[in-house]
């Protein structure tokens, strides 16, 4: 798929290239992926390759989503919990 979709973050529509890593495409947005658990702190793209789970983010419903390895498609939506 080429071209560009629009895919909506945490309640706003936001346009981005088709099969965009949806980590990029939040790095670029200046968005946190999640807090820690203890002290709240924001998290961000640590490995980049989906080892290290820092990047999770709900996407259509889903939870525990690894955003450095999921492509951007129209229509998704996607909630960083931040």
């Amino acid at each position: 798929m080429s071209g560009i979709v629009t895919i909506i973050v945490d309640g706003a529509e936001v346009e981005a290239p088709a099969d965009q890593p949806l980590g990029a495409l939040l790095h670029a947005l200046g968005k946190t992926f999640r807090r820690s658990p203890r002290l709240r702190q924001p998290r961000a793209l640590f490995c980049g390759m989906g080892i290290c789970f820092e990047c999770v983010v709900t996407v259509d419903g889903a939870p525990q989503v690894r955003a450095c390895i999921t492509p951007a498609r129209d229509g998704m939506r996607v909630d960083t919990g931040s």
